[in-house]
């Protein structure tokens, strides 16, 4: 269990994530969320989402199962105007009832980053106090979080499941089994805006310092922390419980 955040005290109430996925594995987007919501309740569920360029199309799954699971935001302080303004659309556009917006703790910014150049020298150590911990702490009073990893972004990523224990909680990957292409259709269907920066050939957006465009040919998260070997911010790797 990680240091960052206390065990939930209800964790053997909570049904094993392994009949779960068992169960799910099969099921729809939007059947995973309905059964993450009938499990917990909505008061114990959160969607996490970056309000990133794929991240309309779980925010719409989710909506039209219930547009007031409570939705968690970073808000990291490096992110790009854009994002921002991408987050207030979608928060209009599909009638979300309670977005989050999460910022890191101003101690520890002073403390471990007071010129704002930790991305640089230590972008691990960067994430772990814009990222991890702000999310630790906005989980506490959840059982259950949602996310929206698919298994075709490759690396970490390639064999999720659809539903694993996160520590005390249970986590739902419910776009596991879902292709770029059925993403793609989701928001012809649903009409939904795409972020502002694809034009601008940002494939995948982070926070700035550690966001570049891709080129044609490249995976659609090459632009992420480029010329380094790290392909994920920690939230994913790191227990958040």
């Amino acid at each position: 269990m990680s240091a960052i955040a206390p065990q939930i005290s209800s964790v053997s109430a909570l049904p094993s994530a392994d009949e779960l996925d068992r169960d799910l594995r099969d099921a729809s987007p939007a059947e995973v969320i309905a059964a993450a919501l009938r499990t917990v309740g909505r008061e114990k569920l959160a969607l996490v989402s970056s309000f990133g360029t794929e991240s309309a199309t779980l925010l719409k799954v989710m909506a039209d199962v219930d547009p007031a699971i409570p939705v968690i935001f970073l808000d990291t302080g490096w992110l790009f105007e854009e994002t921002l303004a991408y987050r207030d659309t979608l928060i209009a556009t599909l009638g979300l009832k309670d977005v989050r917006s999460i910022k890191p703790a101003e101690e520890a910014l002073s403390r471990e980053d007071p010129d704002r150049d930790l991305w640089f020298s230590d972008p691990d150590a960067c994430c772990r106090i814009r990222k991890v911990e702000p999310l630790s702490r906005a989980l506490k009073p959840f059982s259950a979080w949602i996310n929206g990893r698919k298994r075709f972004q490759g690396n970490a990523r390639a064999d999720i499941p659809v539903v694993e224990h996160d520590g005390a909680r249970l986590k739902f990957n419910p776009f596991a089994n879902v292709s770029r292409e059925e993403l793609d259709a989701i928001f012809v269907r649903a009409k939904l805006p795409r972020h502002p920066l694809v034009e601008s050939g940002f494939l995948s957006v982070g926070c700035m310092p550690c966001t570049s465009r891709t080129t044609e040919g490249e995976d659609a998260r090459a632009g992420r922390w480029r010329g380094r070997a790290k392909t994920e911010c920690g939230i994913h790797t790191m227990k958040t419980s």
